[in-house]
């Protein structure tokens, strides 16, 4: 075998090799340690509503997470996933955990959880029992496909709001919004299987500090205006004074013909 082919050889094998370890990345599914992390859906799963989610806020190191509650009705498989641009994509879950109706609990690592390119498969062993976990959201969003249909009850991060259109927006349509303390709820009598949850919302207190730095730059502005209109005014003053300021078109209309 030649030099060259040899190395035409290496290159192929390390390039199978690369592309091999890729994809176990990719399908390799979501660990033990990572479906059985602790987390509390007590609050949840005493809500009224047939799936309850709680968004919590972004910090300065990461982005914010989201906790879910799904009250089953016949439903023994969830196909989980989040839509972006050009396909949907596995949602990446922790957490997870299942309440027989009889209250037993089962941790993640005890149920059916398959992660592929498009989907996480969560498989439960009773249709009418309560599912939870954990993911990941958007610093300032949530965005979610509704993976089951009816009440639906959404609690924003403390001190957060959707009220203002400028800066907040809540699909679909159909909604209920409370302030509870320091909490916004959104509540839906019935979502479809399918509907897609959207939800833009802000800090309250930046609405009144962006209002005041509009404020501020109207008035830097009115107040630059008003010195431009000043010293033009001045400079015109002062032209008329030194006898500069002739229109030089009504000069040459009363210049003699030929001059």
């Amino acid at each position: 075998m030649t030099p060259n082919r040899r190395l035409v050889f290496a290159a192929l094998a390390v390039a199978l090799l690369t592309t091999t370890a890729g994809c176990s990345a990719v399908f390799g599914g979501i660990s033990d340690e990572q479906l059985d992390r602790e987390e509390d859906y007590d609050d949840l799963r005493e809500r009224d509503a047939d799936v309850a989610v709680d968004v919590e806020g972004a910090s300065l190191v990461g982005g914010g997470e989201f906790r879910a509650v799904y009250h089953l009705d016949g439903t023994k498989e969830l196909e989980l996933y989040r839509s972006s641009l050009v396909r949907e994509e596995a949602l990446d879950v922790h957490s997870v955990r299942y309440w027989y109706p009889n209250g037993t609990e089962l941790t993640g690592s005890e149920l059916e959880v398959d992660q592929g390119r498009s989907a996480t498969t969560v498989r439960v062993p009773d249709e009418n029992g309560t599912l939870a976990f954990s993911s990941e959201s958007g610093g300032k969003s949530f965005h979610l496909p509704a993976f089951v249909g009816g009440s639906y009850e959404v609690t924003l991060p403390d001190d957060h709001r959707t009220g203002n259109f400028l800066f907040g927006d809540v699909s679909p349509d159909g909604y209920d919004r409370e302030i509870v303390g320091d909490t916004e709820h959104l509540t839906w009598d019935e979502i479809d299987d399918g509907a897609s949850i959207s939800i833009r919302y802000y800090l309250a207190r930046d609405v009144p500090l962006f209002l005041g730095l509009i404020g501020v730059a109207v008035s830097l502005g009115g107040i630059g205006i008003a010195y431009y209109y000043r010293e033009l005014k001045r400079l015109k003053e002062q032209r008329e004074e030194f006898g500069i300021d002739v229109d030089a078109n009504d000069d040459r209309r009363k210049r003699p013909p030929g001059l």
